[in-house]
């Protein structure tokens, strides 16, 4: 039996049948959305798993999929999204998949189990993945200076401010960077809100898709921090460090080593940067949803810039274009402690050392992490170490580890339960519209008792 308060089920229930007020929310990028009024109702197209049974049985009980149906239609026929598909394991069964919506609205091509989505910072634990392989080889510590493997972060300098002539003010960090603190974005990386800083980021753009790995270190190093290491969280280029790090720890590009030790051996064949040809039909549209509550299409020579082509830079923050089902092996593969039926990618000291907080409570300064709940921080996931105080928070389980992307996508692991979920979509602005905190109420009010 689940353990989450069932006061949550009926509640998510009553969300799901009702149109959902907008909500405020902020992006994995950093940044409060503004609330959207409701968008004037579209018919619905696509729909379920056709022929999916009502309720799924698993080791531990019922699973009823009508919540996550009702939920995911009203966003649907509401005109908030365009379509989206969801996929949800419980006790190593598959209890749960809808497609609904249109994967292209104007080509009416609705969404299916292959689409091609843009999971952007849900690429982020895949590094985390490839960069702790080599941990449990014994190439680095957590603890290690960051220099010792990348000399280019030698002696960092903190910026502080600017002279009366408007020349930066510098002082030496206080420590090193360590190789932990670029997994929990304690680095010191990012501007830090102080435009001084900003605009020297925005002349070097360090993370230019033009630049290799080794030219983006060079280039990144080569500028302020924008705090002392350790001292605050804040989101930043540090996990294409980490792919970085990975690429000298292992003497290969950072996109081969991750397909040949994540990707391959979980079976995620359609998971890659750059999208062929002969697959670009597939790719889900990318879509904007404007204050007013108006869905436009953002222009696919934009949406897709980075997976159309074959750039030097492979990120380890973003840039994967993946089906459901192959996020969904790897999910599975966190679930099972680092295995996915019979296949061994890390061990399972290693995963829960993943997702384990190592965000110091001293760390108070944390720029919108607060926002994703009662969190701490482990290797490239948030952790949940308390349960949620309210209704607006989004519901989960204490030691459930997760992280989301630009385009609303979500998962998540919730070990005490047994159970992962995956929410595939492609909207824009990040999440305001509520879609996750709704989802996740009508996954876990789908959960039926023994």
């Amino acid at each position: 039996m689940t353990t989450v308060d069932s006061n949550n089920r009926s509640w998510a229930r009553a969300i799901a049948l009702a149109a959902l007020p907008a909500a405020l929310s902020l992006a994995a990028c950093g940044g409060a959305a503004k609330s959207v009024p409701e968008a004037t109702p579209l018919p619905a197209a696509g729909a379920p798993t056709e022929g999916a049974p009502e309720v799924a049985a698993s080791a531990a009980g019922r699973f009823d999929r009508a919540p996550i149906d009702l939920a995911l239609k009203g966003f649907i026929e509401r005109g908030q999204i365009a379509g989206a598909e969801a996929i949800v394991f419980k006790d190593g069964q598959e209890v749960y998949y809808g497609s609904f919506g249109l994967a292209d609205r104007e080509a009416q091509r609705p969404m299916s189990r292959d689409a091609l989505i843009q999971i952007y910072s849900m690429s982020k634990p895949v590094t985390g993945v490839a960069l702790m392989q080599l941990h449990e080889q014994g190439l680095f510590q957590l603890d290690d200076p960051l220099s010792k493997y990348l000399p280019e972060f030698t002696s960092m300098k903190v910026y502080v401010g600017e002279d009366a002539k408007g020349a930066p003010i510098l002082e030496d960090a206080r420590r090193p960077i360590t190789v932990r603190d670029i997994t929990r974005h304690t680095a010191g990386f990012g501007g830090a809100g102080k435009a001084g800083l900003e605009r020297m980021l925005k002349e070097a753009n360090p993370t230019d898709w033009k630049y290799t790995l080794t030219e983006m270190s060079q280039r990144l190093a080569s500028l302020p921090l924008g705090y002392h290491p350790g001292e605050q969280w804040l989101y930043s280029a540090a996990v294409d460090v980490q792919a970085r790090l990975v690429e000298k720890l292992s003497g290969v590009p950072y996109e081969q080593y991750a397909r040949e030790h994540v990707l391959r051996p979980l079976g995620m064949a359609d998971t890659s940067f750059y999208v062929e040809p002969e697959r670009q039909g597939r790719r889900a549209a990318e879509y904007e949803l404007s204050d007013t509550g108006v869905l436009t299409r953002v222009p696919d020579d934009k949406a897709f810039a980075f997976s159309s082509k074959e750039w030097p830079m492979d990120p380890g923050g973003f840039g994967w274009t993946s089906t459901i089902d192959d996020y969904a092996k790897f999910a599975r593969m966190l679930l099972g402690e680092g295995e996915l039926d019979g296949t061994r990618v890390l061990k399972p000291e290693t995963v829960r050392l993943m997702a384990t907080n190592h965000l110091d409570e001293a760390i108070t300064e944390r720029s919108w992490l607060p926002s994703k709940g009662q969190v701490g921080f482990g290797i490239d996931f948030a952790v949940r170490l308390r349960p949620p105080v309210d209704e607006k928070e989004n519901p989960g389980e204490v030691g459930e580890f997760f992280w989301d992307g630009r385009d609303s996508t979500l998962f998540w692991v919730d070990p005490k339960n047994q159970l992962t979920a995956v929410l595939l979509v492609q909207l824009l602005p990040f999440d305001r519209i509520g879609l996750h905190r709704t989802f996740r109420r009508a996954v876990y009010d789908a959960l039926q008792p023994t």
